[in-house]
């Protein structure tokens, strides 16, 4: 009561006009102060923003190297040297699968290869730096970048990914599938399933471009096709997904596998050498990754425990050459896309010996792979193009069973034309 008696004698003293100004003034003071501590705000978030934006979506991790060589050794007799039963040739398949392990023919040059990997790896790592217009960051870095807002996506794991194979022309659709606005994709090959596993989908999900709704995320690691723990790990992550897996005459995929491996290192064995154990006898080296990956038939098994058929989609990369256009119509209705990438975005460019990418309305240069893409075939002996022809014969009927699809390989009599390119 005595605190209610001094307040009504202090408000009966001062004039009511000096008490409106007060409470004015102080109204006004209040509202300066929240109008400052909004643009600041405003501010932060703007910067925020801005931060979010300088990460492009090709920023990943460093590349690592592929390994091209096998320590396993089991090796196939040509049907011209030796005649087999039917009992051996249904064991054919089971000697691939446990070829690993037995090595009675390790070359000098392979067994020296042991003591220079750190050197190779780094030289390895450089070169593919500079084969990429992409480019990656470490660990640190990526931990520095700040997310982008809500209002401009976010980052998920991927919808669809690209398994396979190497060689088979991987980076060219890819490319092409990035043109489509509803695409977006890691630049770089993440390696997360076969290399990188141990590090958790919380470091995978940040390897991948923010995406809006509608939009796919996407990533390609053509080696996840050949690695055994690959498709139980991708099913775990998500049994949905889409895998697409482009496929190539696997004499001509050889070939380009050792042309990109003899750019790199010149001193390797001619690719006869190595593609034999005895070429006397007929004895293929199956063992050999740059043959080992072209038996589709035996890899696509392992994937088929897990997916149906309905979640892969078979790519030929030699159609993908002659006939862009009508691959990306079947690869983006697979995807669930709009017709969007068209004949109007390839341009043959007869100096590579394939498609170009270009915008519909660019009338400048098209924009070609790297110089990595294109390679002319070093000239192999027919003979032994003729005997993997042999080799690989039964594994893609296999394939062409297993699939639903005949990729027509068998008509290709030389696998080693002047055109034939890496």
């Amino acid at each position: 009561m005595a605190f209610w008696s001094s307040t009504s004698v202090f408000t009966s003293k001062v004039p009511r006009k000096i008490l409106f100004m007060f409470t004015l003034s102080l109204s006004v003071t209040y509202l300066f102060y929240s109008l400052m501590s909004c643009y600041n705000s405003f501010q932060f978030q703007e910067n925020y923003v801005y931060q979010g934006r300088l990460v492009t979506e090709e920023t990943t991790f460093v590349t690592l190297r592929e390994k091209l060589y096998s320590s396993s050794s089991q090796g196939y007799l040509d049907e011209e040297f030796v005649e087999r039963t039917a009992t051996e040739q249904s064991l054919a398949i089971s000697s691939v699968r446990n070829s690993a392990g037995i090595d009675e023919r390790t070359p000098a040059w392979a067994r020296a290869q042991a003591a220079t990997t750190s050197s190779l790896s780094r030289a390895a790592a450089a070169a593919g730096e500079r084969e990429h217009l992409e480019f990656s960051t470490t660990d640190s870095e990526l931990r520095r970048v700040v997310n982008c807002t809500s209002d401009y996506g976010e980052k998920k794991l991927p919808q669809a990914i690209i398994i396979g194979v190497k060689k088979g022309g991987t980076r060219a659709l890819l490319e092409a599938l990035r043109v489509h606005p509803d695409v977006r994709a890691v630049g770089n090959e993440p390696h997360f399933f076969d290399r990188n596993y141990e590090k958790g989908l919380d470091w995978y999900r940040e390897l991948m471009p923010s995406t809006l709704e509608g939009q796919i995320t996407m990533e390609k690691t053509p080696s996840y096709f050949v690695t055994n723990s690959a498709p139980k790990r991708i099913h775990t992550m998500a049994r949905d997904i889409k895998l697409i897996i482009v496929v190539r005459n696997p004499v001509t995929r050889a070939i380009s596998d050792y042309t990109q491996t003899l750019s790199k290192r010149p001193e390797i064995p001619t690719f006869e050498v190595l593609a034999f154990k005895n070429r006397t006898l007929g004895l293929i080296d199956a063992s050999w990754s740059a043959l080992r990956i072209g038996i589709y038939a035996l890899h696509l098994e392992s994937w088929m425990q897990y997916f149906p058929l309905s979640q892969m989609h078979f790519v030929s990369g030699e159609r993908l050459i002659v006939d862009p256009a009508g691959e990306m119509a079947k690869v983006q209705d697979f995807l669930g896309l709009k017709r969007i990438v068209t004949d109007k975005h390839f341009y043959f460019n007869k100096t590579k010996g394939f498609p170009c990418l270009k915008k519909p309305e660019d009338s400048s240069t098209p924009r070609c792979l790297g110089k990595s893409k294109g390679r002319t075939h070093p000239k192999i002996d027919p003979d032994v193009i003729r005997r993997l022809h042999k080799f690989y014969k039964p594994f893609n009927m296999m394939f062409y069973q297993m699939t639903g699809q005949n990729f027509q390989w068998e008509l290709e009599e030389d696998g080693n034309s002047p055109g034939s390119r890496d």
